[in-house]
């Protein structure tokens, strides 16, 4: 019996980045004033942060449906990705957000959920560029 592992393409990965932006952005505008109660985050900033998740998705979707996923857009994505987390952490140590544990729970996952799609972003790429097969 042959073991076959098989990695997800970039192609796949964006498509999971671009939709779990579109879930999260649904969730953040949609629910910014019980989620940022429940957080204690402002319902505001949960409100902006998920509506600028949406056109970011679409992005990603263009992206990723090209015939050959290029190179360029996909370091974009992960370059906003990592600019994601960064923010993140400010906001954490900074002052501008006061939330709960839950809040900083919530603030925390994301952001390392965000920062595991840069990574394998980040490697499928070099896979593209050195032509190794997914």
């Amino acid at each position: 019996m042959t073991n076959v592992i098989t990695r997800p393409s970039l192609r796949q990965i964006l498509i999971i980045d671009a939709v779990t932006c579109i879930a999260m952005g649904a969730l953040l505008t949609i629910a910014s004033v019980p989620l940022g109660g429940f957080l204690g985050i402002s319902a505001t900033l949960l409100f902006y942060a998920g509506l600028v998740l949406l056109p970011v998705a679409a992005f990603m979707i263009l992206v990723a449906v090209r015939p050959d996923v290029p190179v360029e857009g996909a370091l974009v994505v992960v370059a906003g990705n990592v600019l994601w987390v960064l923010a993140s952490i400010v906001l954490l140590a900074g002052s501008l957000i006061t939330p709960n544990g839950l809040g900083v729970t919530f603030v925390v996952l994301q952001a390392a959920a965000v920062a595991v799609l840069a990574v394998l972003e980040y490697v499928a790429i070099g896979h593209e560029r050195a032509g190794v097969p997914t």
